[in-house]
């Protein structure tokens, strides 16, 4: 399958206006909250070096051409301080140290390819993961990846999905085997079969980060024709009932936690007949269903070999890349090799590496010789270390999380090591064979940097959160996975799994096993201050909280944002006679723009009685009365309708309901200038209408 350069990602104007914002918040005319606000929503991250940012490319499913990585090298050597790309655990690809003036063109330059980062950070739908092989395994009920395509390009600048109140993650797997992990997403959809029929099987309110949980099984199996309204259901319920008020408690796992499983799923339910209503004729495009042999589980990354496609006589090479690092020279030598070849299909994988697809078995040897004169290679046993940048440029970075991997190995068993600089586990350690995150422990009245250690975790089908283990001084974390690693090795029962022996031995095992590594003397303090690649002391820096809450009116532009969902649901409503589902969104919308109105002038009351919240407006907006008399009137009309419906008198009222939407976000940015709202107003003629 050749990726082609696709323009469905792309706003040229939207690219117009964050160079303009760039240039307005370097001149001082654009306050920090406001701008930051713009800049994550184009995928461009703050590092902990002053002066430079990290550009997120997102590539849904990790597809990515030849081309495109010659585009990235490009851009690395004009404008990138470093010489590196980094692959991440979501498929994305990372330019870190680029000067904050350098973005706007970095952008542009990346949209000339069909490259977006365009809500690659942020409360939004982030970059949506898939199986690494979709559409050349021979295990697979369908290739996912067209559906990741339309869902990602569906979400994409989405109007629900612009103010979540926290990010949001979706995978997508081609079997039962869930090569995608979905066990820690908020929303995973796995292909799979049932009494001979296809269809999905649907997982939500998985997460990993602080207190990582499972996803629970949301849908045993549906029909794909069900899939749109399943997906928007969740996001609808994530928008509509997660905490907007603690960050650290406003993921979609964090509701599941609040509500229990069964109210949960019941306001999940109500949603969706939401949804199926609205999308009673519309539909993700038809998968390609296949009479595949039943799956065993696979790799949730790259595979360990060279492996045989389903296509005949075609392979998938796999490349190893040491913490998912890729340099100038590496990604302009990749992209030459595919292009002698006529070959564009690239992976980029989970598991930091990348899968060079359609291969001719003839070309196998060539390809390899090629890659080594890049010094690239296929994995090899042992070398399966993820990391996440931590200390390295990441403003939330506890410890040096890549340094510490120069003294790790999975060993003769190719255990997969997982290693994060902080609780919020970027690299994936809650679901690695052995995976590390990074914290300070004050002993002796001495900051010393730590690990806590985890085991047996793993992503797929049959999968489990790891069993938490304990802490150890980041200097004997290579000590303690050798102990981990030996133990399983003298204990395993036959050809028993990692998990499974770790699931036989529990939490106090490990606990037992690494104790004496736990235990800190003051004369041991010296030979514990630094952390690896360090020649000061530890401590953490206050560099300021992690980059995805956005601005200080959030709210306001996640009710204007909301509004602008209800407002595709009254027109879809309406054209299907469906009388009372569309007045109930213009009761949603006139309450979400009244509330959004009191949010703007710091009202706390927030009323739910639309005639409250009209009262609530005369008061706070006394020169502005025609927003609290023009609710009044919707008040009115909307009884009367409710009563005797009428479609010319709804469309009226549905017309002056925009009209007065768009004078409420003018009222709003009248209380602050800089409120971003204008990507959800309705296109109205306010010289045709009158309030």
């Amino acid at each position: 399958m050749t990726v082609a350069h696709n323009d469905k990602w792309i706003d040229r104007d939207e690219l117009v206006q964050y160079r303009e914002a760039v240039k307005g918040y370097l001149q001082g005319d654009l306050d920090e909250d406001r701008f930051q606000a713009i800049r994550l929503q184009q995928g461009v991250y703050g590092q902990r070096q002053e002066g430079v940012h990290m550009v997120r490319v997102k590539l849904p499913g990790g597809y990515v051409s030849g081309e495109q990585l010659g585009v990235v090298a490009s851009l690395l050597a004009d404008y990138s301080q470093d010489d590196i790309a980094s692959v991440t655990t979501r498929q994305d690809l990372q330019l870190h140290s680029i000067p904050l003036a350098d973005t706007p063109q970095v952008l542009e330059e990346m949209a000339a390819q069909g490259l977006t980062s365009r809500e690659a950070c942020g409360n939004t739908v982030r970059n949506i993961t898939a199986c690494p092989l979709a559409g050349v395994c021979p295990a697979e009920h369908t290739d996912v990846q067209p559906v990741v395509d339309a869902v990602a390009a569906r979400f994409l600048r989405h109007p629900l999905t612009q103010h979540l109140p926290r990010k949001f993650k979706m995978s997508f797997s081609g079997c039962e085997s869930d090569c995608a992990q979905g066990l820690f997403h908020d929303l995973a959809v796995v292909a799979t079969r049932r009494d001979g029929e296809f269809g999905y099987k649907v997982l939500a309110a998985g997460g990993l980060g602080h207190k990582p949980r499972p996803a629970i099984v949301l849908e045993e199996f549906i029909q794909e024709q069900a899939l749109l309204p399943v997906i928007e259901a969740v996001l609808a319920l994530h928008h509509r009932y997660s905490d907007r008020k603690r960050r650290a408690r406003a993921r979609l796992k964090f509701l599941l936690d609040k509500l229990g499983e069964e109210e949960f799923v019941q306001r999940y339910q109500t949603e969706l007949q939401r949804t199926r209503a609205a999308y009673a004729d519309e539909s993700l495009p038809p998968a390609q269903w296949l009479d595949a042999r039943d799956a065993s589980v696979g790799a949730a990354g790259a595979p360990r070999e060279v492996l045989e496609q389903k296509q005949a006589n075609l392979y998938v090479f796999p490349v190893s890349l040491p913490l998912g690092d890729l340099s100038v020279a590496q990604l302009r030598g990749i992209a030459a090799l595919l292009l002698r070849r006529d070959l564009h299909d690239v992976r980029v994988t989970q598991d930091q590496n990348l899968m060079l697809l359609n291969i001719p078995a003839t070309e196998l040897e060539a390809v390899r010789n090629e890659l080594a004169a890049l010094g690239l290679d296929s994995p090899c046993v042992g070398d399966d270390v993820v990391a996440c940048p931590g200390t390295w440029t990441c403003r939330l970075g506890i410890t040096a999380s890549r340094l510490v991997c120069d003294e790790l190995s999975g060993g003769v068993d190719d255990l997969r090591i997982r290693v994060s600089g902080c609780h919020n586990g970027c690299a994936q350690p809650y679901v690695g064979d052995i995976g590390l995150h990074g914290e300070g422990r004050r002993k002796h009245g001495k900051l010393i940097p730590h690990y806590r250690m985890h085991f047996g975790g793993d992503g797929r089908a049959g999968g489990a959160i790891a069993v938490r283990g304990p802490e150890v001084p980041a200097s004997r974390a290579p000590e303690a996975v050798r102990r981990v690693k030996q133990a399983f090795q003298e204990a395993r029962q036959g050809n028993e799994s990692f998990l499974s022996w770790t699931q036989r031995q529990g939490a106090d095992y490990f606990q037992d096993l690494l104790g004496d590594l736990q235990e800190i003397k003051e004369a041991d303090i010296p030979h514990l201050l630094k952390d690896f690649g360090e020649t000061q002391d530890f401590r953490v820096l206050a560099l300021g909280g992690g980059e995805c809450m956005g601005a200080v009116q959030e709210t306001v532009s996640a009710n204007f944002s909301e509004a602008a969902h209800e407002r595709e649901y009254r027109r879809v409503f309406q054209l299907a006679k469906k009388h009372e589902q569309a007045l109930d969104c213009v009761e949603a919308i006139a309450r979400l723009i009244g509330h959004s109105l009191l949010d703007a002038v710091n009202d706390p009351s927030q009323p739910e009685a639309l005639d409250a919240i009209a009262e609530g407006l005369a008061q706070a907006y006394p020169d502005k009365a025609y927003l609290s008399e023009s609710l009044k009137g919707f008040i009115h009309d909307l009884a009367g309708l409710q009563e005797d419906f009428d479609e010319t008198a709804f469309q009226r009222l549905s017309e002056m309901q925009d009209v007065w939407v768009v004078f409420a976000a003018d009222a709003c940015r009248d209380v602050d200038s800089q409120l971003e709202l204008q990507a959800f107003l309705p296109d109205v003629d306010l010289l045709a209408k009158a309030v």
